[in-house]
């Protein structure tokens, strides 16, 4: 599948899956078109220690900078961007991952309410039969979570918790981030050499 991949970022824990993801994306040659919420900065800032400017070419620019030189190309938009292709779905995107995805912003995809560009672009996923994947981080999961998840994973959309496997034996708090970001690019479609595969 080509085109740019969509990825939008909220303020769950977990804003490292998204930032690895944007970073692997644009290193497989892929371009990538960014939303990060407001509480998405907030959660970098947190548990990343980066402090992501307001203004989308901002984001960028610090993105690329983080990231170092990519065959793939970075475009960041505001959360309320309604200008931005993936609102429509004339712009023929037919890829999108939220990762990290907040149980709020998943009701929002689960019941077609989108209130921002993020939620938009999900909901622009599903009635042009793209390729949705989120990551929702929250634990325990209360009945309102999974009904949501069930009604959305019977549209065709996947839910991929960020679950690293233990049987690789990996060392490193980036190997277990990997891992997740790895299988969230299988779905994606996109070819990756994030580590090594079954058998």
């Amino acid at each position: 599948m080509s085109g740019p991949v969509i990825v939008g970022v909220t303020g769950a824990s977990g804003v490292v899956y998204g930032l690895r993801l944007v970073e692997a994306l644009l290193h497989a040659g892929r371009d990538v078109h960014l939303v990060i919420t407001a509480p998405g900065r907030m959660v970098a800032a947190l548990e990343n220690d980066l402090n992501l400017p307001a203004r989308p070419d901002e984001i960028t620019r610090r993105l690329v900078e983080r990231f170092g030189e990519t065959p793939g190309t970075l475009r960041t938009f505001g959360e309320n961007d309604w200008r931005a292709p993936m609102a429509s779905g004339s712009s023929g995107l037919k890829a999108m991952a939220i990762c990290p995805c907040t149980m709020a912003a998943l009701a929002a995809v689960a019941t077609g309410a989108g209130r921002n560009l993020l939620e938009r672009a999900a909901d622009v996923m599903l009635k042009e039969q793209g390729r949705l994947v989120l990551v929702p981080r929250e634990t325990p999961l209360s009945a309102i979570h999974l009904e949501h998840m069930l009604r959305l994973a019977r549209l065709g959309v996947v839910i991929l918790p960020p679950s690293p496997g233990f049987y690789q034996q990996a060392s490193t708090l980036s190997d277990l981030v990997d891992f997740v970001v790895a299988r969230t690019l299988d779905h994606l479609g996109v070819e990756h050499k994030l580590g090594p595969r079954w058998g």
